[in-house]
């Protein structure tokens, strides 16, 4: 039956909370991408396809096993050591024999991935490792067969190949480590589950779950597909998903998403989305988007690498040429080939990847899912952020505020409201019932010939009395006045606040306020966002008055009240014609003009909402203070390209004049193996510096600090 309080002073006819993404689609498959966006993301993957971190290791191993041989019986060596091998038969055969090895056995990988850049005609890092480590050989056997000048590099080349093996292994390696955030997600279902059948459950294959089925989760268990909770409560681990440590306290009717942990006690949950459509699914399917999206700052370092290829060709030209000239041409040779060496941009080429990959990694942990790498960079410049008011600031739910009792006995007074409403489905009644439950673990007195005449409240019989509770409607028609006094009921009214009275055999005996309350992390959002320097605004279809309670709770900057769905974007417009950079968090559903038209989009809560195509990052989470882990992230991600970038590139500004011989002058030349020690010791710096975003904290753990209580700006 319909029960309808009447409310005051609201004005928004949207449901308090959309649980469903209508209109939602599938995140964007690879194939319906862009061509140019297909082709990179291409490129990218084969770049490192089938490139297994531990075929690399057991790569390096033998090729270094190998190579110490090769530079032991290296005459270089021997005579910069003082100790000679001439008396080890076939001493001479050694280098070339082991060195050829370690170039049939290590080099092919770099020629492959060379003559693949040759054939995208994008030149790159492994292009000049080819380039290098052909001359070498080429030069190696043209020396030992007697067909050119008697220069071999054998010791040089094997040592090459296996510095870049080993450099290449840690690349793997790192990027390795990142990609088992899918792994890990995959992980999150049991194998099977407990499906109720005839009243009994009985373990089935997950993959055999439909829509519709009833399950059981047992303690410590998990969730196998999204769902809702039919039987029983239990508080649910969710930090897989959302990055939240505390336990959530699911109840009849929750949300249960796949890969929760129930805790406490066993539940039953009817499937709702199964397979691809599950929450869990969706996030999956994000973090492999992420993982492979393409970023502006790539691009740059992108650009740089073919570049450098070009520089280092031509370098290496001059260099052969100068020292020819000089009547040195074992000298060119050597400079031309060092050259090439330290130019390699492998650190150029791992610099902004792994950043991108370990920033995804750490987002997707922290419940911040990046559908579109463009939108993390831009948020580091916003400089405000347009939150949409119910479901996002607040609960996006009706929870009791206030209660006052004509005998001061507020308890009393509740419980038996809450008997009287405990029949209803009306989510006001479902508030005073909710609120009885958290103040009171007794059961409520019981209740009969409950009744809800429409627009009236409701009525039951509650030990021996009539109890009624209802808006001003009721109060009109049993014609008594609310008792409640003046300065609080307009201190409610005022807020906004909807106010039920509760009659017991027609007599007033107290009141409720009830509103849509303000979450506890909202408050520290917005002060954590003005402690970063950014301004918040608030957006809602709510009444004036509404809005302006909660931005003086909350401490906001500007509010748009009364604004309908379909003009959300407009302000969004408005605030970015005054020069403001934009982010606007909402729910994803009526926000999604919004969401697009705002220069980053952010859909926050859980569920479906991960597939709406207009936010470019999702929050997995309902916490508003998520924005700030975003915008964090957003600040050292960009700060470690940067610093990335200008070491890769200033590491080759000093580098390759060294090994072209700028220093020979005063007796300082640089071997091709040194060369390739230091080449590799850049990449590892690259590679640290990177993982030490794995220490960024996203999410504070302090209390909500108390926000300011000032409004700047209301719009209606």
């Amino acid at each position: 039956m319909a029960h309808q309080h009447q409310a005051h002073g609201m004005h928004d006819a949207r449901p308090i909370r959309h649980d469903a993404a209508h209109g939602a689609s599938p995140t964007a498959s690879p194939a319906h991408a862009a061509p140019s966006e297909a082709h990179a993301s291409h490129q990218e993957h084969n770049r490192h396809a089938g490139h297994d971190p531990e075929a690399f290791r057991r790569r390096f191993w033998l090729a270094l096993l190998l190579t110490i041989p090769v530079v032991a019986f290296s005459t270089m060596v021997q005579d910069w050591l003082g100790y000679s091998l001439d008396r080890v038969p076939g001493h001479d055969w050694v280098a070339p024999v082991l060195g050829t090895a370690v170039f049939l056995y290590g080099g092919p990988v770099f020629l492959r991935g060379g003559w693949q850049e040759l054939r995208w005609r994008q030149p790159g890092m492994m292009l000049l490792i080819s380039l290098a480590i052909s001359v070498a050989f080429a030069s190696s056997v043209a020396a030992e067969a007697g067909l050119a000048v008697h220069l071999d590099f054998w010791w040089e080349l094997a040592a090459l190949i296996t510095v870049m093996l080993l450099g290449h292994w840690q690349e793997m390696r790192a990027l390795g480590l990142t990609r088992g955030a899918l792994a890990a997600l995959a992980e999150l279902l049991p194998d099977e589950a407990e499906r109720i059948e005839d009243g009994e459950p009985r373990l089935v294959p997950i993959a055999a779950l439909r829509t519709g089925d009833l399950v059981l989760v047992r303690p410590g268990a998990r969730v196998p597909a999204d769902g809702r909770v039919e039987e029983g409560q239990a508080d649910f681990d969710e930090s897989m998903l959302t990055g939240e440590s505390r336990p959530v306290p699911r109840a009849r009717g929750a949300r249960a998403a796949a890969g929760t942990v129930a805790l406490g006690s066993a539940v039953r949950v009817r499937i709702e989305a199964v397979g691809e459509s599950t929450t869990l699914a969706g996030i999956q399917r994000l973090v492999a988007q992420a993982q492979a999206s393409r970023s502006r700052t790539q691009a740059i370092a992108d650009r740089a690498a073919a570049a450098l290829f070009y520089v280092a060709l031509g370098v290496g030209a001059l260099t052969f040429a100068v020292w020819a000239a000089l009547g040195d041409l074992d000298e060119a040779i050597v400079r031309a080939v060092t050259v090439l060496v330290i130019a390699c941009p492998h650190a150029l080429g791992l610099a902004i990847p792994l950043v991108i990959a370990i920033s995804t990694e750490v987002s997707a942990r922290s419940g911040i899912l990046v559908k579109d790498r463009l939108a993390l960079e831009r948020m580091r410049n916003v400089d405000v952020v347009l939150f949409d008011k119910t479901g996002t600031l607040t609960e996006g739910r009706p929870a009791v505020i206030g209660i006052w009792a004509a005998n001061g006995d507020d308890d009393a007074l509740l419980r038996l409201a809450a008997a009287a409403e405990a029949a209803s489905e009306h989510p006001l009644a479902r508030a005073i019932v909710a609120r009885a439950h958290e103040h009171s673990h007794a059961p409520l007195p019981a209740a009969s010939h409950f009744v809800a005449p429409a627009g009236r409240g409701v009525r039951a019989l509650v030990d021996g009395a009539t109890i009624e509770v209802g808006g001003p409607r009721l109060l009109q028609e049993r014609g008594v006045d609310p008792a409640v006094p003046r300065g609080q009921l307009d201190g409610w009214l005022d807020r906004g606040a909807t106010v039920l009275y509760a009659l017991r055999d027609g007599a007033p005996i107290g009141a409720f306020a009830i509103e849509d309350r303000v979450r506890e992390e909202s408050r520290h959002a917005v002060e954590e966002l003005h402690r970063a320097g950014v301004r918040v605004a608030m957006i809602t279809g709510d009444a004036r008055n509404v809005a302006e309670a909660v931005a003086r709770d909350l401490g906001i900057d500007e509010v748009f009240a009364e604004v309908l769905p379909e003009h959300k974007a407009e302000q969004v417009t408005s605030l970015q014609r005054r020069g403001l950079r934009v982010a606007m968090v909402g729910d994803g559903v009526n926000d999604a003009p919004a969401l697009a038209s705002a220069d980053v989009g952010i859909a926050i809560g859980a569920g479906t909402d991960v597939a709406i195509e207009s936010a470019g990052v999702v929050l997995a989470s309902d916490d508003p203070r998520g924005v700030l882990g975003i915008i964090r992230l957003s600040r050292a991600s960009y700060r470690k390209m940067v610093q990335n970038l200008i070491w890769a590139t200033g590491y080759n500004l000093v580098a390759i004049p060294l090994a072209a011989g700028v220093l020979a002058g005063v007796g300082f030349v640089l071997p091709p193996a040194l060369a390739a020690v230091f080449m590799s010791a850049s990449t590892v710096i690259v590679a640290v510096n990177a993982l030490l975003l794995r220490r960024l904290r996203l999410h504070e753990d302090t209390a909500p600090a108390p926000g300011r209580r000032a409004l700047r700006h209301v719009h209606a």
